[in-house]
């Protein structure tokens, strides 16, 4: 039996539709895994690796309001870190609900711990890709530097974007891989950074929750951005631990994605075994 197709499909939520990539296997028995996305990406990031998380399981990973191709919430109030996890409830309580093991990265792990807080029976293990465990004048210097850049005519906003992109650039990821992370970023218009204004808000509190979540986490620290960041976690997680993968930066779920679902796939089977 190979592994299955993703399939797209659109949930009707709180802000609009909801747009989602599932894989679904046809000896579905365990427990799905949900997989969030970064700020300003998309369930996209996990399109070449939900086939392979797809053991026996339902895979899925949804685009949060105003992302990928879910429908733009409104100005205001914000869009904030605990409606994205609601929208993840959403999205599992359709495809025929949990419990369910939660993958997040970057703004994802920030949306993964919100949701195991909002539905703790609901959940049996949490995953962070990267830990955000910011300080304080971390949170107040990225919130400048991820400020929404006004459109010109010289593309300026454009120009910086895909430098970023490049210079997040990790191992194994194509120039193609990168002009289809960059085209991401463009999909909500000048409303792009309004995931970023959320996860920034929200960073003390992930802090304080990750240290509250009784259930089992398992960072994932590759070598990227937040990986300096990913360390702090040790001392705040109660019945978790942290994984070094240095061979790893941005794009590696494109890049190694059988390898990717091999690390997740056994932190989740352990979980399940002592369920």
């Amino acid at each position: 039996m190979g592994m299955p197709r993703v399939r797209r499909t659109f949930i009707d939520g709180p802000f609009g539709q909801l747009h989602c990539r599932l894989a679904i296997p046809e000896d579905a028995e365990r427990a799905p895994i949900v997989c969030l996305h970064m700020s300003p990406k998309s369930g996209k990031s996990y399109h070449d690796v939900l086939p392979h998380l797809a053991d026996k399981r339902i895979a899925l990973a949804p685009d949060y309001p105003g992302h990928g191709e879910s429908d733009l919430p409104p100005a205001e109030p914000h869009i904030t870190v605990e409606d994205f996890a609601k929208c993840a409830w959403t999205v599992v309580d359709t495809i025929g609900g949990g419990p369910v093991h939660l993958l997040g990265y970057h703004t994802g792990s920030m949306v993964a711990v919100e949701a195991a807080s909002q539905r703790p029976n609901d959940v049996i293990s949490v995953i962070n890709i990267s830990a955000p465990v910011f300080n304080d004048e971390e949170q107040a210097a990225l919130g400048g530097e991820y400020s929404p850049l006004p459109i010109d005519e010289e593309g300026t906003r454009f120009k910086i974007m895909w430098e970023r992109v490049l210079q997040h650039r990790g191992p194994g990821m194509t120039l193609q891989m990168a002009a289809a992370s960059f085209a991401e970023n463009l999909r909500a218009g000048d409303d792009y950074e309004w995931g970023h204004r959320a996860a920034f808000a929200y960073a003390p509190t992930y802090n304080r929750k990750l240290a509250e979540i009784g259930h089992p986490v398992l960072v994932v620290n590759p070598d990227d951005d937040c990986h300096d960041q990913s360390l702090r976690a040790d001392a705040l997680m109660q019945n978790g631990r942290r994984v070094e993968c240095p061979q790893w930066g941005h794009g590696f779920l494109n890049a190694f994605p059988s390898d990717a679902a091999a690390v997740i796939l056994e932190f989740i089977a352990e979980t399940e075994r002592h369920a």
